[in-house]
């Protein structure tokens, strides 16, 4: 087996990118490797740029039996995700399409538009039961290529148009395109919607999220959300112990201010190929805090960099988890922010009609 590690070609150069990394997928067995060929002829300067490749989808909706998580059903619109966080959990299931946890993952994406046609068949089948689908689970649905491809919109109208519940999760900004969908839905008691705020810090959300928006800007977004009747949860996530943790307070703080109506959080997670990834940043970016911080969160998985384990994986256990869970218990009571949310409306769901239906007397 050739050694999987790949560097940029020659010539290219980055810009606003996560991470600088880009080993080829785990399921490969080639790969590229990056080196001088002796000519003395200067390298063509290059932007590695995003490119978007469309998929006709085969299927809409994604289910799981997971114990850690509150629904059995999502969508992703998009494979990949250019926000670039650097932490994201996804990243390793860009190796399922032969391609690179790293640079790939934010660079190379998957569009899946037409998706609606597929999920209202889904919808219309005689055996389908209505519970709430997540979107934004894996990779954001609201990440700058929604702008042209508008898959989410789609899906949205869709789900809109047949009273069928929906929780969204999103860093960007654009879901305040939707708010003509989302507000009437959000009146019928059919959505609400998470928004990520990691830090407060600009700086460090440039670095570790380069294309996401500005923390300040994603306040901005829970306030227009919220003003329109539209409920929004708080999402502290991923808390990364010795970097960001001492910011549970504040960030709490600043989205109740905002108008969050509820805030959760998950431990900093990094599974497989995001291990190497995030501790490659921490060591250009916050060199003096690297050994801290993964420190701190192997205390939190049993010595390991992460531990997969239902129950244990989103939150951690031991000494440092258990701080982290009563702090942020005792901010969001402080606030008001830990009311449990009403469950989203499935009685008002009626299968998308298609041209030719009778329609129904009431």
């Amino acid at each position: 087996m050739p050694d999987k590690e790949t560097t940029l070609l020659q010539g290219q150069r980055l810009r606003a990118r996560g991470t600088a990394e880009n080993a080829v997928g785990r399921f490969e067995s080639h790969a590229r490797i990056s080196f001088h060929d002796g000519w003395d002829l200067p390298e063509t300067d290059r932007l590695l740029r995003t490119e978007v490749r469309l998929e006709t989808p085969r299927s809409a909706l994604s289910y799981n039996r997971s114990p850690d998580l509150p629904f059995d059903r999502s969508i992703n619109p998009y494979r990949g995700c250019e926000h670039g966080c650097v932490y994201c959990f996804a990243r390793p299931s860009h190796a399922f399409l032969n391609l690179s946890a790293g640079l790939d993952f934010e660079t190379k994406l998957i569009a899946r538009p037409g998706i609606s046609a597929v999920l209202a068949d889904e919808l219309r089948a005689r055996s389908y039961r209505p519970a709430a689908i997540a979107i934004g689970t894996n990779t954001d649905p609201y990440q700058p290529c929604e702008q042209t491809h508008r898959v989410m919109r789609e899906i949205l109208q869709v789900l809109s148009d047949c009273n069928h519940p929906v929780a969204i999760t999103t860093k960007g900004t654009l879901v305040e395109r939707d708010i003509d969908l989302l507000a009437p839905m959000a009146a019928k008691g059919l959505v609400r919607v998470g928004i990520s705020v990691t830090t407060l810090d600009a700086d460090l959300s440039r670095r570790m999220e380069p294309r996401a928006a500005a923390p300040s800007r994603r306040l901005t977004t829970i306030r227009r959300l919220t003003d329109a009747g539209i409920p929004v949860r708080a999402m502290v996530a991923p808390v990364v112990p010795g970097l960001t943790d001492p910011e549970i307070e504040p960030i709490l703080q600043a989205v109740a201010e905002a108008g969050a109506i509820a805030a959760s959080f998950i431990a900093l997670r990094l599974p497989r190929e995001v291990s190497g990834l995030f501790q490659d940043w921490l060591a250009r970016h916050v060199p003096d805090r690297a050994a801290k911080v993964m420190a701190r969160v192997r205390e939190m998985h049993g010595g390991r960099d992460y531990d997969p384990a239902f129950g244990k994986r989103m939150r951690g256990e031991g000494l440092w988890a258990d701080l982290m869970a009563q702090r942020f218990a005792k901010a969001t009571a402080r606030l008001g922010l830990d009311a449990r949310q009403p469950a989203l409306r499935c009685d008002l769901f009626r299968p998308p009609e298609r041209a030719g239906d009778q329609l129904t007397l009431f």
